[in-house]
């Protein structure tokens, strides 16, 4: 019987973006994962660790499109599927990341959970900083602008998680946001488990899994 591979640590994983960021130029990180996996938890957690002389952070989700228009379009209630994100910004974002000039500072959208809205040029990249680190759930999707941005990412990390768990924090999050208990099981069992079987199908394509 094949044992199962032991799970990944936080200090493998901030060794590993260390190597990252001691690559000539500049390279850009992807954390992807189904909704609950880790991924803005390890992103700060690698933050922390290299500091901001090496790692900054540009996280797929100040692309959310605004409320107002997911109201327009009927989409409010499946907010955070792969419709309701600018992803041609988000592929264009990377971009200027990727040949970010030296004289250059690229700001990045931030989105804040509290307000559930997205607050534009609030994270200044200087172009000194070596490693890029960005997450969110799409980075390995196959339609829309979502190759472009892919092709952005040196490497993708796939983050691994048992779904009990995953499910658990999910509910624990939407809670801790200002859902009642009742609705943040249903959006955890509900869109963010629609969302979470689409991404798990591209997990092959990652450049590795990370088991958490």
């Amino acid at each position: 019987m094949t044992s199962e591979p032991a799970p990944d640590t936080l200090d493998s994983l901030v060794e590993d973006a260390r190597r990252l960021a001691a690559r000539p130029g500049r390279t850009i990180l992807g954390l992807t994962g189904a909704p609950g996996a880790g991924k803005s938890t390890l992103a700060a957690a690698l933050a922390d660790a290299l500091g901001p002389e090496l790692l900054a952070l540009a996280p797929m989700d100040g692309f959310h499109l605004d409320d107002a228009i997911l109201h327009e379009r009927g989409a409010r209630g499946r907010k955070g599927a792969i419709d309701t994100f600018d992803d041609a910004g988000y592929a264009a974002l990377l971009a200027r990341l990727r040949s970010q000039a030296p004289d250059e500072i690229v700001y990045a959208p931030r989105y804040e959970r509290d307000l559930e809205t997205s607050i534009g040029s609030a994270l200044p990249i200087l172009p000194s900083v070596p490693l890029v680190v960005t997450e969110g759930n799409y980075l390995l999707a196959t339609t829309g602008a979502w190759p472009q941005a892919r092709a952005a990412l040196d490497e993708v990390w796939f983050l691994d998680l048992d779904p009990q768990v995953r499910n658990e924090r999910l509910v624990e999050r939407h809670v801790r946001h200002g859902e009642d208990p009742g609705r943040a099981h249903q959006r955890a069992f509900g869109p963010d488990h629609d969302n979470a079987v689409a991404v798990e199908a591209l997990r092959e394509n990652a450049t590795r899994i990370v088991r958490l």
